[in-house]
């Protein structure tokens, strides 16, 4: 298959069967070029290197997808192969989809991006009886003096003071633990709230509005933001450093930041929608893309989250609206990462260049290999790897020997 001008219709189709690996070359960031025939090699080679069990990979020239491919597979023990259509949980890649869903509700005039959420309420949210088993319980805010000032724009660029997950608090209350909108802070609970609202506000539910308006016009067809019926002939396993085969989750409720189950042919859909910007305006991406909060923190996790530096002041590293952003030699960039338990991936688009890039593994180990990955595919030297703490295989104790 050529990189003409309608690869990827093509690439989409034969992606439902199986992969589409297309010929030709496939272009950098630089301007270098490496055939697809030498890229599936040395992804293997990384692959096998770094002990990833499952991992597929989309890789984007001129706004399209021109090389799609999965390697390894979805489960150690049965070796059955993993393929691109195969459903994957997706992890926080849910806040991306979410993101762009919210825009298209703001330009219809359901919202406004910097009106306090509660504003929409006709009672205080912790007055609402909780209809889920955990998400939508608010009934720890009700001393809270800060949530209120909480609007859609901090929640999508992770400014609101929720901790990313109320279980994380030593009494696992949730609470907002500093001035909204005062500083970054990566925070499910920000996504969830903002969610919840939208719930109440509109009377319908999560789910119908993303198949509505994302899911369904993309030809997102395998995607879905809780476990359905139909993913049952098809569906990967995570696996832990070892390979062990981790209980797969089925029961989630549907949550804006991280229910997200999908395909890497949906997913690599929705990342050409991202390039040729679809659904919503140019207007609506540009603030999507447009740095809302700038990050000096050493850490996007754990305690050094709270360390400030000037790490990444070369890339002016901020976040946007559902997405982190950054500066390069090429234009910004635009990244969402996803990690839950045997499931790690990675997305990056560079808009200005057309180029992007989607790595989704079934594998605790896939973070490994990412740094090694972005450089080979596209060849992305920007994203901040030690700030989201991919530490390279080449670096990192080898998984211990069964």
């Amino acid at each position: 298959m050529s990189l003409l001008p309608t690869l990827w219709s093509g690439c989409a189709l034969v992606a439902l069967l199986a992969s589409c690996t297309t010929s030709g070359q496939v272009a950098r960031l630089d301007g270098s070029h490496i055939r697809a025939e030498a890229l599936t090699q040395r992804i293997q080679q990384l692959t096998d290197s770094a002990h990833v069990h499952g991992l597929a990979v989309a890789v984007f020239n001129r706004r399209q997808a021109v090389y799609t491919h999965a390697f390894g597979v979805k489960r150690t023990d049965t070796k059955e192969p993993l393929q691109f259509d195969t459903e994957i949980y997706g992890a926080s890649l849910s806040k991306a989809v979410f993101a762009v869903l919210v825009m298209k509700l703001v330009e219809e005039g359901q919202l406004a991006l910097d009106e306090p959420l509660q504003h929409y309420l006709p009672q205080p949210i912790y007055t609402y009886k909780p209809q889920t088993r955990w998400h939508d319980n608010y009934a720890d805010l009700r001393t809270d003096t800060l949530y209120a000032r909480i609007t859609a724009r901090m929640c999508l660029s992770h400014t609101t003071g929720f901790p990313n997950w109320r279980w994380y608090e030593p009494d696992q209350k949730l609470r907002v633990l500093f001035r909204p909108g005062s500083r970054y802070s990566y925070s499910g609970e920000g996504l969830v709230y903002l969610q919840v609202v939208l719930e109440k506000k509109l009377g319908r539910p999560l789910e119908d509005l993303m198949q509505e308006k994302i899911f369904g016009p993309l030809g997102m067809r395998t995607s879905s933001y809780h476990w359905l019926p139909q993913f049952e002939a098809n569906y990967c396993f995570g696996h832990d450093a070892q390979g062990k085969v981790l209980e797969k989750d089925k029961d989630n409720e549907p949550r804006s930041a991280s229910t997200l189950e999908t395909t890497p042919a949906d997913y690599t859909r929705f990342m050409a929608a991202v390039l040729q910007r679809k659904i919503i305006s140019p207007a609506s991406w540009n603030e999507i893309f447009r740095p809302q909060v700038r990050i000096r923190s050493v850490r996007q996790m754990g305690p050094l989250a709270r360390r400030d530096s000037t790490l990444n002041d070369n890339i002016a590293l901020s976040y946007g609206l559902g997405w982190g952003v950054l500066q390069s030699p090429y234009g910004p960039g635009a990244f969402k990462e996803g990690h839950g338990d045997g499931f790690q991936h990675y997305s990056i688009v560079f808009p200005k260049q057309g180029i992007g890039v989607l790595l989704m593994t079934n594998s605790d180990n896939g973070e490994s290999a990412f740094p090694e990955l972005l450089r080979l595919t596209i060849g992305d030297r920007y994203t901040p790897v030690d700030w989201e703490n991919y530490v390279s295989y080449r670096t990192a104790s080898p998984p211990p020997r069964k």
